[in-house]
């Protein structure tokens, strides 16, 4: 399916529903043969895009361009891009194969036919042994497959993914994962993913786009994003984070690279006011200069060296490389 790789871009794209601006131009160039995710909070506009994209939405303004064709106008069939969508929306009385075979059939190939590439699907997830049974017959991962299979039966240029982990438990979600990361490389091309889920991102992503109130906050390879947020929300939102206003300005500092010392030896001083064990680490909680509160994670052996509790006052220190400034 590598033959079906094309680039797509979003140019200034808005969705307005009423007076409200779900989307607010915006602009993208997402990396082809790439997983991309689109990460934020519910409302900030990423299935919104997703099924703009998509064609389950219209463009109120600006365009989506899939290989330097607009494809903004075009029904969801016309377009070269599948939706997974976030139930599956399996048709319960069909069996696996004619499920996955439904669109061909809709296009009017006959059975032999689309059945011989249901086939070709199924073997690719592994589910050739199952493809005479109903959906309830099936596990929510393999009706997860299903659903993918049925997807790539189109052979699209793009796959676009809403929230298609939502549904497993926690054990599952990240089996699926691996299985979805695997399938990307193996098939080589896009995948689009919505996500609320940092951790799913981060373990998914080539690239992470972060959406909040209707536009892109930032957009870079899933380690960049993390290591370096440009701005207060992507550092809380991505988690892990300390944002603080120091005199020097406003910083983002990860709470594993934050160390703890003698009052007065540090880059500044706080009073501890809870501790945590938390395994292979131990989250110290302090309050420092202007009321703020910093979270630093110290490895459990080197706590329990030199234990803190609640009401001690000590120096919190960190590599001045690991600040990073936020514009906002």
């Amino acid at each position: 399916m590598t033959e079906t790789i094309k680039e797509l871009e979003l140019v200034q794209v808005t969705k307005r529903y009423g007076g409200t601006v779900a989307v607010d131009a915006v602009s993208h160039h997402f990396k082809p043969g790439s997983y991309t995710c689109l990460l934020g909070p519910s409302g900030c506009g990423k299935s919104s895009t997703l099924r703009m994209i998509a064609g389950h939405e219209s463009v109120s303004d600006g365009s989506i361009l899939l290989g330097g064709r607009d494809i903004s106008d075009l029904p969801p069939a016309k377009r070269g891009t599948a939706m997974m969508f976030q139930n599956y929306a399996l048709f319960p009385h069909l069996s696996v194969i004619d499920n996955v075979a439904f669109s061909l059939k809709m296009k009017g190939v006959d059975t032999a036919t689309r059945h011989a590439s249901a086939a070709q699907m199924l073997e690719l997830v592994d589910l050739t042994a199952l493809s005479d049974r109903l959906p309830d017959q099936l596990s929510g991962g393999q009706q997860q497959r299903v659903a993918l299979a049925r997807a790539l039966i189109t052979r699209p240029s793009v796959l676009l993914l809403d929230e298609p982990l939502s549904a497993l438990d926690p054990f599952l979600r990240i089996r699926m994962r691996a299985e979805l990361r695997k399938l990307q490389q193996e098939l080589g091309i896009s995948f689009l993913h919505v996500t609320h889920g940092q951790d799913e991102a981060l373990a998914l992503a080539d690239e992470i786009v972060v959406m909040n109130n209707a536009v892109i906050e930032q957009a870079g390879p899933a380690r960049e994003v993390f290591n370096a947020p440009k701005t207060a929300f992507v550092a809380q939102f991505m988690g892990g984070h300390n944002v603080m206003s120091l005199p020097e300005g406003h910083f983002a500092v990860r709470a594993d690279a934050i160390g703890l010392t003698a009052k007065g030896a540090g880059m500044t001083d706080g009073q501890i006011t809870a501790v945590e064990y938390q395994g292979t680490h131990v989250s110290i909680l302090a309050r420092i200069a202007g009321d703020q509160e910093v979270t630093a994670l110290i490895p459990d052996a080197a706590f329990f060296a030199h234990p803190q509790n609640p009401g001690d006052h000590v120096g919190l220190t960190w590599d001045k490389q690991n600040l990073h400034p936020l514009t906002s």
